[in-house]
């Protein structure tokens, strides 16, 4: 269980609490117990050091890490103590991501068929020299793909549903597949495309 739980996500906020970063539990508490960062509690955004955090004991269901001593609860959200300003991190182009970006979607038809029948589109085909960056490849469905070949969509007649773009960093694309339930309480919930992972 422990090696699991401290790679759990952890939602980390600047002290304005806009979100800047999702590190894994392990980091997470070498922050709280460095006084780099509160824990946030979800439910009431009541503050909480290392001393004060370290004393409470784990709800019923409630992830935790054993220790000698006792076990500590696993924090889900904190609050940086030194940062002021957002963290403006790359999204890094991956084939996880781009599902991410397009919300599972076929941008030509606006399907959504599944992971498994859903393609990388290169908008402009690597045959007449496009590349595979944020803004040149777009997910397609099968039949989309298939229609449009070694063409671009206006020679395919064929139009996009948006041009592809880089995304801006969000928890999203660090979040790996899973999302903490209470971290709907510090973002907004048209982010997020993927499966929720509750903590009771």
């Amino acid at each position: 269980m422990g090696v699991s739980v401290l790679q759990r996500p952890t939602l980390v906020l600047n002290r304005h609490w806009q979100p800047v970063h999702v590190a894994p539990v392990a980091r997470a508490l070498v922050l709280l117990w460095n006084e780099a960062a509160h824990v946030v509690d979800p439910d009431d955004f009541q503050l909480y050091s290392w001393t004060d955090w370290a004393k409470m004991a784990p709800r019923d269901g409630e992830p935790f890490i054993r220790t000698v001593r006792f076990r500590l609860r696993v924090p889900e959200v904190l609050t940086l103590t030194r940062h002021d300003r957002p963290r403006f991190n790359t999204v890094t182009f991956s084939r996880r991501n781009l599902f991410k970006r397009d919300h599972v979607t076929c941008q030509y038809c606006g399907g959504r068929p599944g992971t498994e029948e859903l393609t990388i589109d290169h908008v402009l085909p690597r045959a007449q020299g496009g590349q595979t960056t944020w803004e040149n490849c777009v997910l397609a469905c099968v039949a989309c793909n298939s229609r449009k070949a070694n063409r671009t969509p206006e020679q395919a007649a064929m139009k996009l549903r948006r041009p592809p773009f880089r995304p801006a960093w969000k928890p999203l694309y660090d979040a790996s597949t899973v999302r903490i339930a209470s971290w709907s309480r510090f973002l907004s919930d048209a982010y997020w495309n993927v499966p929720l992972l509750d903590s009771d």
